[in-house]
């Protein structure tokens, strides 16, 4: 019959507040995406990372082209006033194309429910795709695409960018990991045909 009011009970229940900390520095942020990915996703969800995103990922599209056998060969062999352009473009095609992965992995993630900021969503997708293909590209450098070691690096490092990428929009995002890696695929299977296969 006799009923109070409680106006902090509600608030009770409820979870705490996500704590968002400042943004990190590149050196930090680079480190933590590789050492402490949860931590580091959670905390970069309101900030972008345009500055360390463009640059990491024109950095790779360098060097990513000299991780393909037959691409390799035909800039070697070309003249320096032809090969330096033929690189400078890759290296524009592969932000390019970050940039557009990591939209439409945005735009798939408000689709299924999603609450974050495309600009943190994108650039940390960008860093993704290029920091967990460093190892490949690395041994690919020295040994060629068709290497096998190479090979199984390919795969091995698109797996740690698959979980890579569903933790991050689950953080971003505030999504359940099914819905977060629902988000990804298209971004995965793009890296997949693109980077992985084309070395295979």
């Amino acid at each position: 019959m006799f009923s109070v009011d409680d106006p902090y009970g509600q608030a009770a229940h409820q979870a705490p507040p996500v704590p968002v900390g400042p943004r990190l520095g590149w050196k930090p942020l680079l480190s933590g995406i590789v050492l402490r990915p949860a931590d580091t996703f959670l905390q970069m969800r309101d900030h972008a990372v345009w500055g360390p995103a463009l640059i990491v990922t024109f950095l790779y599209g360098l060097l990513a082209i000299f991780g393909f056998d037959q691409a390799r060969e035909e800039v070697l062999n070309a003249t320096l006033a032809s090969t330096i352009p033929y690189v400078l473009m890759t290296g524009v095609g592969f932000v390019l194309g970050g940039l557009i992965l990591g939209a439409v992995t945005h735009t798939l993630a408000r689709q299924l429910g999603g609450d974050g900021a495309w600009q943190p969503t994108v650039g940390l997708s960008m860093l993704i795709m290029s920091l967990t293909d460093a190892p490949r590209l690395l041994f690919a450098l020295f040994l060629g695409g068709e290497n096998g070691l190479v090979q199984i690096l390919g795969w091995l490092t698109w797996l740690a960018a698959g979980a890579l990428f569903t933790l991050m929009v689950g953080r971003s995002h505030d999504l359940p990991w099914p819905k977060a890696l629902g988000a990804s695929a298209i971004q995965l299977a793009a890296l997949l045909s693109l980077i992985k296969l084309g070395t295979l």
